[in-house]
């Protein structure tokens, strides 16, 4: 337990706790090459291995992982703030140790689907539990760049693990080889958690503390509320809130759907498995080495616009892929998916933390996360039947137009976030 004297020893700010926000940055990098290994080649594995057909078949790993991480998101949000955070990081890193083994021995597609209920557990524990810690140390003014180094080390990770198991595959087959690396990076992952990561709870406790009940508590939203309140608040009653977590499940809609159907697309127009890693890992790519700068962005020009900016970018190169024809117009596409997602990714995370009390904020973070990336669930479904009845092309364009909206939805709902800190 803390103590006040422990606390006051205790300081905020990203330069005062470099170091373990540099350790939970490289822990999170190996939570983004766990997901990265399956980007480029497990879509066709479905295919190739198991000899499934139908989308929304194939798909079903993507429900089951979107389900599962967004439950488990809101457990870690809820639970971090009761047990503390490093234990749940711990738990999500032993839930990800079986993955690469059930895939690389999977007799049935069953397993596969299995192994990504597993993964779901890791990415919900391990990223909340990161992203929380972050906010943590470098208390309020800073948020928006800790966020885009946090989501850059993750998606930079995602990318180059995307890429390399699609060299992988193309030298040595889809399996086993692909994913040998996913073994050393949840031991890696799991041993950095156990014996370096330290306990950050006590700097929410800290920042707490020093914000006076005047500076904290926006339109009544103190310290002192309940789960459910949370839940509401976060989810419908405050307009930042709502428009922000709409827009993370339409992100993650549109992720989804790229990460299931693209790969089978490109393949299917003649692309060798080289190109289509180079597509699959140029968006993550983008993606991560954009949010450098706008993490940092957010916090000088504000949430709202950058939100619903990234939210059109998104729609635009959602379109390419159906338009592009080529490899060029599809790569297009894929820069222009990573530059929107960048604008929006760590920009909601930081308007999540300037409206949040500090002994809430782990809370509605897992609410905010589990309805993200419950959008991974609802794109597979929606991706898998729309291309089932209609078409490949249709349900990407579908999709697109989709997060257009989001967009203007953020416009016309949101209220600017970050004077409420």
């Amino acid at each position: 337990m803390m103590t006040p004297t422990t606390l006051t020893s205790i300081r905020l700010g990203l330069r005062a706790n470099w170091e373990q926000f540099t350790l939970l940055v490289i822990v999170n990098a190996f939570v983004g090459a766990m997901v990265g290994l399956e980007r480029t080649v497990l879509p066709l594995i479905a295919e190739a291995d198991f000899g499934l057909v139908a989308r929304s078949v194939t798909l079903s790993f993507l429900v089951s992982f979107g389900l599962v991480k967004a439950l488990a998101n809101l457990f870690a949000g809820r639970f971090s703030d009761r047990v503390g955070r490093k234990r749940i990081l711990i738990a999500g890193w032993l839930a990800g140790l079986p993955v690469p083994l059930l895939i690389i021995f999977a007799p049935s597609w069953g397993w596969v689907v299995f192994a990504n209920v597993l993964l779901g557990i890791n990415q919900g524990l391990c990223w909340s539990t990161a992203v929380i810690m972050k906010m943590d140390l470098v208390g309020p003014k800073q948020r928006g760049l800790a966020m885009g180094l946090n989501e850059f080390a993750g998606y930079l990770a995602v990318s180059l693990s995307a890429l390399a198991t699609g060299y992988l595959a193309a030298a040595y087959g889809l399996r086993p080889v692909p994913f040998y690396p996913g073994i050393a990076f949840a031991v890696l992952g799991l041993l950095l958690s156990i014996f370096f990561v330290r306990e950050t709870h006590g700097h929410a406790r800290h920042e707490a503390q020093q914000a006076s009940r005047g500076a904290t508590e926006q339109k009544g939203k103190g310290a002192e509320i309940s789960f459910g309140q949370v839940l509401l608040l976060t989810s419908w009653k405050d307009r930042a809130l709502f428009a922000v977590s709409q827009a993370g499940m339409v992100n993650n809609l549109n992720d989804g759907m790229v990460w299931g159907l693209v790969p089978i697309f490109l393949a299917g127009a003649g692309l060798p498995l080289e190109q289509v890693g180079i597509i699959a890992a140029t968006y993550p790519g983008v993606w991560s080495i954009s949010q450098l700068l706008t993490g940092a962005l957010s916090d000088r020009w504000g949430r709202k616009w950058l939100i619903a900016a990234g939210m059109w970018i998104q729609a635009v190169g959602i379109g390419l892929f159906v338009i592009g024809q080529s490899f060029l117009g599809w790569l297009g596409g894929a820069v222009l998916l990573g530059l929107g997602t960048a604008l929006v990714y760590p920009t909601l995370l930081a308007a999540i933390s300037d409206v949040a009390h500090p002994e809430w904020r782990a809370s509605a973070v897992g609410v905010y996360r589990l309805w993200r990336d419950g959008g991974y669930a609802v794109g597979a479904l929606m991706a898998g039947l729309l291309a089932d009845a209609l078409g490949i092309p249709v349900a990407i364009a579908a999709i697109g137009g989709l997060t257009f909206l989001s967009g203007v939805i953020v416009a016309g709902v949101m209220y600017e976030t970050l004077s409420k800190r």
